[in-house]
């Protein structure tokens, strides 16, 4: 009786090893997968990333849908040149500086018509708080998607990366501003950065897949 009990004990108690010592093994793969890779804070495009997040969550909010489109993108349009920059000097591809070149042309121009239509309008009536809450919505998807990001310490294969993410945070926005702004001249702008963005977030996914590191 004894050893019919223990036999029983014993094998379960070998099972059990077998399945975490297989376990182990496939989390150790799973970990390492051959793929180097750097923590977030030591990318200089992630620290521009997170340091523009917070100035978007910290700026004043109007309520105009127009406003606070043109606010909040001047803020993100900084990020995407800093980082830009940062590939300029850093980067070794080609492709991806003279994207970088692109988006600082492009961006920094539409900066300069984001201050001037502020300049001109004062935030108006009625507030549309719908917007603020799916403009916070997207930049906060962003921030999510960039944080999960595994970053290898390419400088061309990083800023291809989050800049993907950025781009698409941005078409976002801009979506969000189609469907309650008030203002021609923003939802002109609206749809340029739209159209523009799209296309640039499928080129940075063909140099991703083409240089894939995972």
């Amino acid at each position: 009786m004894n050893k019919l009990l223990r036999f029983p004990r014993l094998a379960l108690l070998l099972l059990g090893a077998t399945l975490t010592l297989g376990t182990s093994s496939c989390s150790k793969d799973d970990d390492n997968n051959g793929l180097n890779t750097i923590g977030h804070d030591e990318s200089v495009y992630m620290r521009n990333m997170h340091e523009s997040m917070a100035m978007m969550e910290a700026m004043p909010k109007t309520g105009d849908p127009d406003n606070d489109y043109s606010s909040m993108m001047i803020i993100h349009h900084q990020s995407a040149i800093k980082n830009s920059q940062e590939e300029l000097k850093s980067g070794k591809s080609a492709e991806m500086k003279a994207m970088a070149q692109s988006i600082i042309t492009k961006q920094e121009a539409e900066i300069r018509q984001f201050q001037a239509f502020l300049a001109g309008h004062p935030p108006r009536l009625p507030a549309v708080p719908e917007f603020g809450a799916l403009q916070m919505m997207n930049m906060m998807q962003m921030q999510k998607a960039v944080d999960l990001r595994p970053l290898t310490g390419d400088p061309d294969f990083d800023f291809a990366q989050l800049m993907v993410d950025h781009h698409q945070g941005a078409v976002g926005n801009s979506e969000a501003l189609l469907k309650f702004g008030r203002e021609n001249a923003t939802r002109a702008l609206a749809q340029q950065i739209i159209t523009d963005q799209k296309m640039e977030i499928k080129m940075l996914q063909d140099f991703l897949l083409a240089n894939k590191k995972y």
